[in-house]
């Protein structure tokens, strides 16, 4: 973790910054002949100057030249416009199925310089010491990633079961880690409304070490209950997917938090708070949530998000200031990043359009990182030990046989409760079917088809199974995931009880992953050994693989939107309407287990 422990604070390099700001001393580095974006009073400076000295800026003024001395690299901006790096508020390093170095890799050249991480991902599989290496290989990137500790595994206590559980012991334990910066979004909604002890203690351990409370608040529910959660202690929220939600948010003090990941579009709808509605733009804040390798190879990351803001209506500076400053303010860190001002870290992007926002150069404390796309630096890796690389343990070799769904006896039919996908929207609806039984087994229809919860966790051979509906499947065929938010279990959703088998035994074989499978052959394959969530190779050839799953459901009829991402998501029991866990199917309105039979047909 060398690169943060040498990295100077403020207070270490104030004396150097002084004397350079003075002209005493010369600086590092020198930016001359741009056009200097300020987001602390939203204004663009023509001319201005920067230098930097210990990778902080040490000047912000129209002329740098006092600083200029034997040994300062001095660079011609070209006129173009000097702004601070991107912050991303809210993200899973784990759902671009890299490990935080790969990830760096991959966004460092889209000007991502500053991203807030919560790994709940590998918390449900890893617990603390999965944490701990995330944090771990976060702290060695040339980059600025913190991370929140976990606060929620499982999401949900009663109604799933994770590889391993999160304690108050184990948040205060993170508190005092170097890069913890808080606590990371509270999904246990209900469990805060209700008063429950662990997750107070979690959230009193996080402000008692002056840290920030993520929030996660899935309800459209404003009376008393949302009161409730914003009294607990959450900061912010990312859950909101209509302008209302996001006003009611601001209206408690809580950031609203808007998101563009891989399917989540959820930026548009509510950025008409500020737009229109006039709201404080100082409390809204950009993120992408959750995206896949594919879109940060192909489309970006928080410069995606930004150019989309702006293309929503909201003012170039306004919207760099919701994922610069305004996310640095929320984390206690307006002093440290976020803005190109004296003291904070030399984190900055040159780039010739406000608008359309071509990345070409990108500087990560005071040093070139990226330049017209391509990376100048290496991103390290940590050693990732055997015991993360073995975590597929389904306790048996899986049949056609275990993915039956008996039918209530004699019965010709069966009214089954089914889990509608909603194209680009985390939350799903709770439908029913009426499905043929054949030889005394549930069969699919139509568009719905079957999804079973394989656990992966406690080598149980347990498989759980039900109906959704939306993907669009035809023909004979299967897809798995070890990836399953949020108890990352292995989620199989198929046509075929066959090819479901197959799917389920060939991640076991790989060590977890994603794969598709059509007429008993594989056609996609994603190898992610790591905690069966992530791969270390780069982010091309991750994206590259994932393309092929993309391609691979299409062959199976699917045409959804960014789908792989909503098969991950089918098993998060914190999101309305119905998902399905190990313990079954579940009602996400009432936080309760559930038939998959509709009453009175069973």
């Amino acid at each position: 973790m060398e690169n943060v422990s040498s990295f100077k604070t403020w207070a270490e390099s104030a004396a150097r910054l002084v004397a350079v700001a003075a002209g005493r001393e010369p600086a590092d580095l020198v930016l001359r002949n741009v056009k200097l974006v300020n987001v602390q009073s939203r204004e663009v400076l023509e001319g201005w100057q920067v230098a930097v000295a210990d990778g902080r800026f040490a000047y912000v003024g129209p002329d740098a030249a006092h600083c200029i001395g034997d040994g300062t690299e001095v660079v011609d901006g070209g006129g173009r416009f000097l702004i601070p790096g991107l912050c991303d508020g809210h993200m899973h390093i784990e759902s671009g199925m890299l490990t935080p170095a790969e990830f760096a890799r991959a966004v460092i050249p889209h000007g991502t310089t500053t991203m807030f991480t919560d790994p709940h991902e590998i918390a449900n599989v890893m617990g603390l010491e999965g944490v701990r290496l995330m944090h771990n290989e976060a702290l060695m990137q040339p980059v600025n990633i913190y991370t929140q500790m976990p606060s929620c595994a499982p999401s949900a206590p009663g109604l799933e079961t994770t590889g391993f559980e999160i304690s108050p012991q184990d948040v205060a334990e993170a508190m005092t880690w170097p890069g913890i910066i808080g606590l990371g979004e509270m999904m246990n909604f209900p469990g805060v409304i209700n008063g429950d002890p662990q997750m107070l203690a979690e959230m009193a351990a996080t402000m008692q070490a002056g840290k920030t409370v993520g929030g996660h608040y899935a309800s459209p529910d404003r009376g008393p209950a949302f009161h409730a959660y914003a009294a607990g202690g959450p900061a912010d929220d990312h859950e909101g997917t209509r302008e209302s939600d996001a006003i009611d948010r601001v209206r408690q003090g809580m950031r609203s938090m808007l998101r563009l990941g891989s399917a989540w579009y959820d930026v548009e709808s509510q950025i008409t708070a500020v737009t229109e509605k006039g709201l404080d733009p100082r409390n809204f804040i950009l993120c992408t949530d959750d995206c896949h390798s594919g879109t940060l190879v192909h489309e970006g990351h928080m410069n995606r998000v930004l150019r989309h803001a702006i293309a929503c209506g909201c003012d170039p500076l306004v919207a760099l200031q919701m994922c610069t400053v305004n996310t640095a303010t929320h984390f206690g860190l307006e002093r440290e990043l976020g803005s190109i001002a004296p003291g904070r870290r030399a984190d900055m992007i040159l780039t010739s359009d406000l608008t359309a926002l071509p990345i070409e150069v990108v500087y990560g404390r005071g040093v070139k990182l990226a330049e017209n796309g391509d990376i100048l630096v290496d991103c390290p890796h940590l050693d990732w030990p055997a015991k993360a690389r073995g975590t597929v343990h389904l306790g048996k070799v899986l049949s056609a046989q275990d993915f039956e769904i008996e039918a209530p006896k004699g019965a010709n039919s069966a009214h089954v409760k089914v889990i509608g996908v909603v194209e680009n929207q985390a939350p799903t609806e709770a439908l029913t079917a009426e499905l043929p039984v054949v030889d005394g087994l549930v069969e699919g229809q139509g568009d719905v088809c079957q999804i079973a919860l394989v656990d992966r966790h406690r080598a149980t051979g347990g498989v759980g199974s039900g109906g959704v509906s939306g993907f669009g499947y035809n023909g004979p065929m299967a897809m798995a995931s070890t990836v399953a938010h949020d108890s990352h279990h292995m989620i199989v959703v198929g046509t075929d009880r066959d090819n479901m088998a197959k799917a389920a035994m060939r991640l076991a074989e790989v060590g977890g992953g994603v794969t598709v499978f059509k007429d008993g052959q594989e056609i996609g394959l994603v190898e992610l050994p790591i905690a069966g969530l992530m791969s270390d190779d780069h982010a091309p050839t991750v994206a590259d693989k994932a393309q092929g799953i993309v391609k691979a459901m299409e062959a199976c009829g699917c045409t959804l939107n960014n789908a792989y991402m909503q098969h991950s998501l089918l098993a998060l029991v914190v999101i309305p309407s119905l998902r399905i866990s190990d313990l079954g199917l579940v009602d996400v309105t009432t936080f309760q287990l559930t038939s998959l039979f509709v009453e009175g047909d069973a």
